[in-house]
């Protein structure tokens, strides 16, 4: 299975961060950005991921490693080519791991008031 950042295509910021990350991807690399809502059931079984782990934040899946919320975004820039790259790889360095999951949730909490935040992002 290719790496998959999964995230959820009722929001409109979430969506246009998945299209802005996935646009920096090496081409013929595999990788792909999917909302969970167009995942089928056989997919998520695979993944072994529920409607819980998927409503609740963005996730990161590249084999057997399962990568949630700020850990994704990590996952994802990590990816790329170059500077993004980059700033993926710190994000998962002390002491940015640490604190990056709060980032995470400030964003996610207040994602509605964001570029391309719409009434659907609210939680």
């Amino acid at each position: 299975m290719h790496p998959t950042l999964i995230y959820d295509g009722e929001c409109g910021f979430c969506t246009t961060s998945a299209a802005w990350v996935s646009k920096r991807w090496p081409e013929g690399e595999g990788a792909r950005a999917v909302p969970w809502q167009h995942l089928s059931n056989d997919e998520l079984d695979a993944m072994a991921l529920g409607p819980d782990e998927l409503a609740r934040a963005a996730w990161w899946v590249e084999g057997d490693r399962h990568d949630e919320g700020a850990r994704a975004v990590a996952r994802a820039l990590l990816a790329t080519e170059g500077p993004w790259a980059i700033v993926g790889k710190l994000l998962l360095l002390p002491p940015l791991v640490w604190l990056a999951p709060w980032g995470y949730r400030v964003v996610a909490r207040f994602r509605h008031r964001l570029p391309g935040g719409t009434p659907a992002c609210k939680l």
